[in-house]
């Protein structure tokens, strides 16, 4: 491989905590990717937490991984990555009141459970919901599968009630392998969705495929493939390299783990979009980093069956470091999910979101940053 060189509850949820860097902070990167015609400009505007433990309807609220903008209902949609294990799979309706003046509210709507091709709920481990977004009328979603248990990713399209419409094909060489030759790494599969003005769908599996190279370490990086789908068909075209950074910090304290993954994209018109990686260090915490990627002119390695064995001569996706959460102050728990929402007043706000892994020293943290610039977006 050579390279060349993204049951309505209506109860608001009381925020925890204080903001870790000042509102009104703005981060500019004048020229990403070289192209200084698109600088962009982003202002920090507030902070807001969920404890861990708040329950809806007797249902822990948690694992937030996968979040979208709903421009009908003004409202968004946040999809939960238990696995059948506190409750059925689902997704929440969230009202977020937003702006440039920081997140003052966060309530849920209503709850969603989703269902399995045969209208039943998922049983307990045989799912792992990572990403949603609206996809017309309906939604589409994408579980990670389990590799452990040999259980496939997928992408499926639902109805706004949580019933199967159709799924889309899973590509060649994705099925997870007992001998780990080929296939998905096990938590490191389909983690995001990312729907192109075009009408097609990109999907990104958050670290490589066995056959394609390592997953990231303190000093190599790793080849995520990025899947583009045809809507209509729901049928792979074309598939993508992103290379995720070695990861940004070792463990601590005499900790022992650390990683790094692409968690989230978000499409800024059919070619550029965002891409969060998340990592961790133990005793250390998290590494937030979000990128302006270009599809433009990278290599489509469909028919490459592995990276690893190629001699091709490959372009990864264009990339450029736009915002370390971490570098402007802040203290963001694990990051996972991001969209794209308005303010009150109409204006383009940037919103991320953590998943606390049900876990009671994390928190369901919302983070949102106003726009006065970035490709594609307008005000």
């Amino acid at each position: 491989m050579k390279f060349l060189l993204s049951a309505t509850a209506l109860i608001a949820l009381l925020a925890t905590g204080a903001d870790a860097a000042d509102p009104g902070r703005t981060i500019a990167v004048d020229c990403p990717i070289n192209n200084c015609e698109d600088a962009i400009s982003l202002t920090f505007a507030g902070e807001f937490a969920i404890e861990t433990g708040t329950t809806i309807d007797g249902v822990e609220i948690g694992g937030i991984s996968g979040i979208d903008y709903d421009a009908g209902t003004g409202h968004y949609i946040a999809i939960s990555d238990d696995r059948s294990q506190k409750a059925p799979a689902r997704f929440y309706e969230l009202d977020i009141k937003a702006g440039s003046g920081g997140i003052d509210h966060v309530s849920v709507v209503r709850t969603v459970t989703l269902k399995d091709k045969d209208g039943s709920v998922f049983a307990e481990k045989t799912v792992d919901p990572e990403q949603i977004r609206l996809f017309g009328d309906n939604l589409i979603w994408s579980s990670e599968g389990d590799g452990k248990a040999m259980i496939a990713p997928f992408v499926r399209i639902t109805s706004a009630n949580g019933d199967f419409v159709r799924a889309f094909t899973l590509p060649e060489g994705f099925a997870p392998s007992e001998d780990h030759a080929t296939g998905i790494r096990n938590n490191n599969a389909f983690e995001s969705i990312a729907l192109l003005p075009e009408g097609d769908v990109l999907v990104a599996n958050e670290a490589a495929l066995y056959q394609d190279g390592p997953a990231s370490t303190l000093t190599t990086a790793s080849p995520a493939r990025i899947v583009r789908y045809d809507t209509e068909s729901g049928e792979p075209t074309a598939q993508y390299i992103y290379m995720i950074d070695p990861i940004p910090h070792a463990p601590v304290d005499g900790g022992e783990w650390n990683d790094n993954g692409l968690s989230d994209m978000m499409p800024l018109d059919d070619t550029r979009l965002l891409v969060s990686e998340r990592s961790f260090a133990q005793n250390r915490g998290f590494t937030i980093r979000i990128f302006l990627i270009d599809l433009d002119g990278a290599t489509d390695v469909s028919a490459i069956a592995s990276l690893r064995d190629s001699e091709e001569a490959i372009v990864p996706v264009a990339k450029s470091l736009i915002l370390d959460l971490g570098a402007i102050g802040l203290q963001p728990d694990n990051i996972e999910a991001m969209t794209i929402g308005r303010t009150e007043d109409g204006a383009p706000l940037l919103l991320l979101a953590s998943d606390n892994n049900f876990n009671a020293e994390q928190k369901t943290q919302f983070l949102a940053f106003t726009i006065e610039n970035l490709p594609g977006v307008g005000r």
